[in-house]
């Protein structure tokens, strides 16, 4: 089975309703820990200096993530195409795309950041859910594609879409709003997001309504929180300390408002975008609100449902999916 997530689809997909693999040394990380495949590197030697050895390494020992970032993210043809090698370099000697692989290796001259804090979350996960196989992870340059790929068992990060929201090269492609999820520190909490999501997908059926995505999406990023350690659900959505206090001090009434407006079972798209689409902001309650506010206030409702269910696992959590019981049984802002 075949999955590939984008950061886009993965905030705008869900709102809507076997093929094995090999990179050619193996796809399972060692048990000392994960180690990320620097790929970017291996594809930057090529493009630079046409080197035999880098793109032999590049068709043969990884041959998968090469599959993967020719065929999938830039469409530029398939990896059968007899001069498929010489327009994948030509490809990437693209004056702004030399310049992004040389801006992304200086940005990132080891990843020893992001390794930790993947250990971190999968070393807790994999005690959560034991039967949790750990992706084969790699970096990449995906030319502003796509941020995180998975497939199959295969991670792979595009360091090129988390240089910084002040990177010069962003101001001629992306909003402001878009380069301030593009940073560093966004790598980890995104990875295990995919990563969770293609585990445990939205389960859509003809009832699916706002509440279901605002919990589903608040479940999977209060896993993220827990997985990660991280003090709110408001920095591991990537909010701001002045976005999370707004919505801690208005929490009642962002809820009200969504009841009060008869919003809660709403499928109707234009009212799920507001709650649910990135945005430089949603107006609300006459002033603005964070984008994404259905995700937190999902994710506080399951943080109210846990703490009424403290033996439940992080595995049952995941697996259970009748977001209406939970909703009911969290007692969510009760007097």
């Amino acid at each position: 089975m075949k999955l590939r997530i984008s950061l886009l689809n993965l905030l705008i997909g869900m709102l809507f309703a076997s093929c094995g693999i090999s990179t050619g040394k193996g796809t399972e990380q060692k048990e000392e820990g994960i180690s990320v495949l620097r790929y970017d590197k291996l594809l930057s030697e090529y493009v630079r200096s046409n080197s035999f050895s880098a793109m032999q390494k590049l068709t043969m020992d990884y041959r998968m993530p090469t599959k993967i970032l020719i065929e999938d993210v830039l469409s530029i043809g398939t990896v059968k195409d007899d001069t498929i090698s010489q327009r994948l370099q030509k490809f990437y000697s693209d004056t702004t795309l030399v310049r992004l692989l040389s801006d992304v290796e200086a940005k990132y001259p080891n990843l020893d950041e992001v390794e930790k804090g993947l250990n971190k979350g999968f070393r807790k996960l994999k005690k959560e859910v034991p039967d949790t196989k750990v992706p084969f992870i790699y970096s990449q340059v995906s030319a502003f594609n796509e941020s995180i790929v998975l497939v199959d068992s295969l991670l792979g990060i595009s360091l090129d879409k988390y240089m910084g929201e002040d990177y010069p090269l962003y101001k001629r492609f992306y909003y402001d709003y878009q380069c301030r999820s593009m940073r560093p520190e966004r790598i980890v909490p995104d990875c295990f997001a995919f990563y969770l999501l293609s585990r445990y997908g939205m389960d859509y059926h003809e009832g699916t309504c706002l509440i279901d995505l605002m919990m589903h999406s608040g479940k999977i990023n209060y896993v993220v929180q827990n997985l990660l350690g991280y003090s709110d659900i408001g920095e591991a959505m990537g909010y701001s300390k002045g976005e999370s206090d707004w919505c801690k001090e208005n929490e009642k009434e962002i809820w009200n408002y969504i009841c009060t407006n008869d919003h809660l079972h709403a499928r109707d798209p234009m009212v799920i975008r507001y709650y649910m689409k990135p945005a430089p902001a949603v107006d609300m309650l006459g002033a603005q609100a964070p984008a994404l506010i259905g995700t937190w206030v999902g994710a506080r409702i399951i943080a109210s449902y846990m703490k009424k269910h403290k033996d439940m696992k992080l595995k049952d959590l995941l697996e259970f999916t009748d977001y209406q019981e939970m909703l009911s049984e969290s007692n969510y802002l009760a007097s």
